[in-house]
Formats: structure tokens, sequence, C-alpha cells
């Protein structure tokens, strides 16, 4: 029997996906192996009666340049009972399986982390390598390389962000965008450096402050007023959501936002639009402070997540696949991989990347790195002390919406 490997994919779609899974089964089947592509995730490896299927060149190369994933993926987060009662070990056993390669992001590597030290504690053979994925870009790899499907879903943002700052400029209005970004604020900061958005909010600025409503509220004021007093009566505010999953979830509903709730008591963020909830409280500030203003919202979304790669991922995604057996013949296992900027693969342990509680922390937006202090020097707008005197005439206190005042910067 040929030697094996298997595939899943965890967590949610990326641009990418696809180039992965099928380059990683071009360069082990063009080496002798038998590839077998494992759906539904975590879900199917531990479940007795796993969907599965063998992958050969035709359909890896009918597949491997097209967005979505082919192989369905899955949310599944594991327990110890699944791991003792579940591990569908037969699957590898009759398959004859030397490697398991997961793609996903920091709970599909927290999970994978998990996989190595069980396969290691049960002293069974099979190699396990990682392949970071996230959209938001929030995974610890070295030299700030950012995770495949990143430079592509900032790519269409960006596209949509500038059709909606045209919007805006035409017809002398503002726009809310909303951008995903779950832990960090990487792919808001992307779209709004990269379309001169006023105002980008993400969940690092609040490093010195706590978060709440009333200072993302007053941030996006903040640089209205700015915008007004230089004569521009439009513009885009992009915030990304992790801002609203740190939220203290009785300020939501002290709000007047109505939404579902878990059984802990969180609202559930994910269900809502994160720009109409945005907009909504917004438009209850202006009308108390009395700031006449047109305001739409635009969420950015799951537009980002199934679109075709972009070359850059084309060719990273295919560097990683490769990477992937180089890693493999070496005999590494426990890790995820890495490609320096000379195209040569690395393997990072997971057992060094985790944490207290075994979990792959996010990496957070570097907000003394040039990107981000540059962006929130020179194109951001917002009031400062010198604006104060003129900011009188639109708002009573503008020291309240002095930019640096409420971030405690």
């Amino acid at each position: 029997m040929k030697d094996s490997i298997i595939i899943l994919c965890g967590g949610g779609p990326a641009p990418g996906m696809n180039t992965v899974v099928f380059s990683v089964a071009k360069t082990f089947l063009s080496n002798g192996y038998r590839v077998i592509g494992l759906h539904e995730g975590y879900s199917g490896l531990f479940n007795k009666n796993p969907r599965t299927e063998d992958i050969d060149f035709f359909k890896a190369d009918a597949y491997f340049n097209r967005g979505g994933s082919y192989l369905q993926m899955s949310r599944l987060k594991p327990t110890d009972e699944d791991f003792e009662k579940n591990f569908n070990l037969p699957l590898f056993q009759d398959n004859n399986v030397k490697l398991l390669v997961t793609v996903g992001g920091d709970d599909t590597a927290s999970t994978a982390n998990r996989i190595a030290k069980f396969l290691q504690a049960k002293n069974y053979p099979i190699h396990n390598i990682h392949v970071p994925k996230t959209i938001d870009n929030d995974l610890p790899l070295p030299d700030n390389a950012p995770t495949f499907g990143f430079n592509s879903a900032k790519d269409e943002g960006a596209r949509i962000a500038r059709t909606v700052y045209e919007a805006a400029r035409t017809s002398g209005t503002w726009l809310r965008i909303s951008a995903m970004g779950r832990s960090a604020g990487h792919l808001a900061l992307g779209i709004g450096e990269a379309t001169h958005c006023s105002m980008t909010i993400i969940p690092e600025m609040f490093n010195k402050t706590a978060i709440s409503l009333d200072k993302i509220v007053r941030l996006a004021v903040s640089t209205i007023i700015k915008r007004k007093l230089l004569g521009i009566r439009y513009g885009t505010v992009v915030v990304a959501e992790g801002v609203f999953h740190d939220l203290d979830p009785q300020e939501i509903k002290n709000a007047g936002v109505t939404m579902t709730y878990d059984e802990h008591g969180h609202p559930e963020l994910g269900k809502i639009s994160k720009a109409v909830l945005f907009n909504d409280i917004l438009e209850k500030e202006f009308k108390k402070i009395g700031l006449k203003l047109k305001t739409r919202p635009v969420e950015i979304g799951y537009d980002v997540r199934c679109q075709d790669p972009v070359a850059y991922d084309l060719s990273y995604c295919t560097e990683l696949a490769m990477g992937v057996y180089e890693l493999y013949k070496k005999g590494e296992t426990g890790c995820m991989v890495y490609v320096d900027k000379d195209g040569d693969p690395k393997p990072l342990y997971l057992k060094d990347l985790q944490n207290e509680e075994g979990k792959i922390p996010p990496r957070r937006v570097n907000l003394e790195g040039g990107l981000a202090r540059n962006y929130y020097g020179n194109i951001c707008h917002y009031i400062t002390p010198d604006d104060y005197e003129a900011a009188k005439a639109l708002v009573a206190n503008p020291e309240e919406y002095d930019f640096k005042k409420i971030l405690n910067w």
C-alpha cells in the first residue's frame, strides 16, 4: 500500500485555501504518495464515518487557483472527551497515512497543537504539519510575514472601500465601513491605509484606555469635525469588528441595540451587521450634539473570504505547500510551515508558540510600527488642541473629541 497523507481545512474560508490544498496534493503526488482530502475539518477527524475522497492531478489542476474551499470546512473545537473516545485512528491505520496536513487560523492551529501532543503521548507514528491561514493576519509569523489570504482579502476589501469612498465624495455623505478582524485590526488598517480613509478604528488603539462605545463614537465624530474645518464634507470611517467583540455586552444593550444572546448571556455579534450597529449608534450621537449628516453603513465581511486569490497568494500558497513536503522529508512534525523572504521553508513549533492554555495567541497590530504610526500621523484626520477654537462653531466641547485625549496617547 502506498504511503498516504490526509489534508483538512478548519475555520472560515480565505483566498488561497484551494491553492494550498491542491499544491500540497500536486507536490506529494509527484513524489509517489496517495493524497486523501478530508471534508468537514476536524468534524471529519473525530467521526467514525468521515467523508473523504482521493485527490488526483486533474482535480488538483482544476481547482488550485480558485476561491473558496473545495474541501468542506468546519469550526469544530474537539473536547478532551473527543480526543479520548472519538479520534479516528483507524482512518490513519487503514490508509497507511504518514502525515496530517491541517490548514487554518489560530483556532485550527491551537487544535493542531493538541493533536500533535496527543499523537506524541499515544506514540502514534503520524506526522502533523499546519499551514497558517487567516484573512485577519493575526498568527505570530516571524518578520511580520503575512498569513495567506490576508493580501487577497485586503485587495478585495480595498476595492470595495475605494468604491464606497467615491460614493461618499460624489454625494457628500459619510459611510461607515465594518471590516473583519475578530482579535486584531490588520485588515481594517490595511483597507483604511490603502483607501486614505479619514479614520480607522481598531482594537489595538485602546492600549492605554478602556474601550467603550462612547470613545468609538467620539473618534468618528472627531474625524467628521476635522474634515468640516478643512472644508471636506464627506469621508469614510473603517471599524474593525473586533472593537465590538471587546465591548462590555451591557454597553451594547444599553445603547438600545436589539440582538440575540447566547447561553452565557453574550451578544451574538456574528449574526448582525457591525456597520449597521455602528451607524445606528452614531446617528443617535449626531442628533444629541446637533450635527446634520447623511450616513450609510457598509459591511465588508464574507465578500472578501471566497474570491479568487491574487497573484501574491497564488505564489505564496504554492511555496507554503511545497514547504510542507520539504519539512516532512526532514522529519518535522508538530509545527507550522513558514516561508522566509528567500522562499525557504522553516518549521515553527506549535509548542513554542502556545500560551499557558495551550492556545496560539493572536498577533496584534504594532502601533509603534511604521504602518500604524505613519497612517495615524499623516493620513488620518482628527481634532487636536489647535482646532479647539474653530471647532467651537460646530460643537460646544471640542476637547472631548481630541483624538489623543480620547485614547490617552
